[in-house]
């Protein structure tokens, strides 16, 4: 046998090396899973999350790159019956996928996981709602599913500390939730997961910081690959034999830990464990703006000239969005200087807070030069569970104002209510669809479920 480089494996040792055997597990686990194996409270929170992604959809599809991307991407390929939400006009499914996932990730106001450490449900509602098929338990069950992949993917392995969690193992999980929707056997679902592991973007997390707003695209890609994956696998095609260990094992993340994969499989569903936010920005800046909530609540509101300086203790990854600049609205969503001084300005971190005039007003950049972010290693080590922050604001009279928080409202210690998720919908869908139009929506998504086609929904979206 020729030698090789240390750390390189010939071809008959890779073959020799069985697949792990979670992906069997999986493989059978997906392909027998039925609407009704679902728990009442997995099927309730999976509603929620898919009334949720519509609306921040909606709204993030109202910003002008997002008008102008539709409008080319569609003048080019020609309309289509997949719903293109917040805009109005249809496009070819995939399309459709591409620019409602980029659509959902404008404001930064998508749900989320925090023990997978992205947002799971928006990789995996656009590609659902591009190729809907059945009736809204199809449609649910899909999302769970899809939900639980990336989640698990997410929470078995560390992504490369320079990887933006958008667009890697969100792809599995749109793919898995497509196969689902198709019927898909457990052989499928094995080939569907290998196939879509490849598949995810070389992501950086240098992007969110400068305001890359490409950025944005990466969960859009994600559905649209989501849709494709399940036709290469229909048409024959291959993956690699154990692709999810290769490469979150190896290329994307390391330290992949199988047995995460099967974990209470069936039982504990992560879709069940999710958040909601309320802020619209980077969920690393929401521990200091719940402290600043709370500041206000007990002091009452402040002004900007009220501010000598600003003090925020928290995790390593809020610690990191410790630059004042706010060139553009994304990197104003990933400052917490910027969100801390917006809040003080406007008295909340709202969608208007971080467009355009909000963004440009010297008087808010001038405060964001004061606030400065350190990380509190004792804090950190909360982490994923917790996500602390300790906000201290001192006032030009010499007073000093603090409050300290364990984690985010939203998340599931924390959780915010039904009601408050379904007011936040409408928050944001209302000046889209009109109230009327909007509600049907809502109680459309809130009846999905057996004998409810999935396609009255897809009417309802299409403007």
């Amino acid at each position: 046998m020729a030698m090789l480089t240390p750390g390189v494996a010939a071809a008959t040792e890779l073959l020799a090396t069985p697949p792990s055997p979670w992906l069997g597990e999986w493989s059978r686990f997906a392909a027998k899973l039925r609407f009704t194996d679902l728990s009442g409270d997995v099927v309730a929170r999976t509603r929620l999350a898919l009334l949720d992604c519509i609306g921040a959809i909606a709204s993030g599809a109202q910003e002008p790159e997002c008008q102008a991307l539709a409008a080319r991407m569609i003048a080019r390929e020609g309309g289509g019956d997949a719903p293109v939400i917040g805009y109005a006009g249809g496009a070819r499914p995939g399309t459709a996928a591409f620019l409602n996932g980029t659509a959902g990730t404008m404001l930064e106001l998508d749900e989320g996981n925090q023990y997978a450490r992205g947002h799971p449900a928006i990789h995996v509602v656009p590609a659902l709602l591009a190729a809907p098929r059945g009736d809204g338990a199809a449609l649910l069950t899909g999302l769970a599913l899809g939900y639980e992949m990336g989640s698990r993917v997410g929470i078995a392995s560390k992504l490369n500390v320079a990887m933006h969690p958008h667009g890697t193992w969100g792809t599995l999980g749109a793919a898995t939730g497509i196969a689902k929707l198709h019927g898909a056997t457990a052989e499928e679902f094995r080939g569907v997961i290998n196939m879509a592991s490849t598949l995810g973007l070389a992501t950086s997390r240098k992007t969110m910081l400068e305001g890359g707003t490409v950025r944005n695209t990466y969960a859009g890609v994600a559905n649209m690959l989501g849709i494709t994956v399940w036709d290469l696998v229909r048409a024959g095609f291959e993956g690699e034999r154990d692709g999810v260990a290769t490469i979150f094992g190896h290329v994307s993340a390391n330290d992949f830990r199988p047995e995460e994969m099967v974990a209470e499989l069936g039982t504990r569903w992560e879709i069940a464990r999710n958040y909601f936010k309320r802020h619209a920005a980077c969920r690393y800046t929401h521990g200091a703006l719940d402290a600043m909530a709370k500041i206000v609540a007990e002091h009452g509101p402040l002004t900007p000239d009220q501010v000598k300086a600003v003090q925020v203790h928290t995790y390593v990854w809020a610690a990191q969005l410790d630059s004042p600049a706010a060139p553009n609205m994304l990197a104003a969503k990933f400052s917490i200087p910027f969100a801390i001084a917006t809040f003080i300005r406007h008295g909340a971190a709202t969608v208007p807070a971080f467009r355009g005039p909000a963004r440009e007003d010297p008087v808010t950049l001038a405060l964001a030069q004061r606030v400065a972010v350190d990380e509190d290693a004792a804090m950190t080590a909360m982490l994923p569970g917790l996500r602390p922050a300790r906000v201290a604001i001192t006032l030009n009279d010499g007073r000093v104002l603090s409050a300290e928080v364990t984690t985010n409202r939203g998340d599931t210690e924390d959780p915010f209510t039904e009601a408050e998720v379904r007011e936040k919908f409408h928050d944001l869908a209302d000046p889209i669809y009109g109230r009327d139009r909007a509600k049907a929506i809502e109680e459309a998504v809130l009846a999905m479920g057996p004998h409810v086609e999935a396609t009255s929904l897809v009417e309802l979206l299409a403007r």
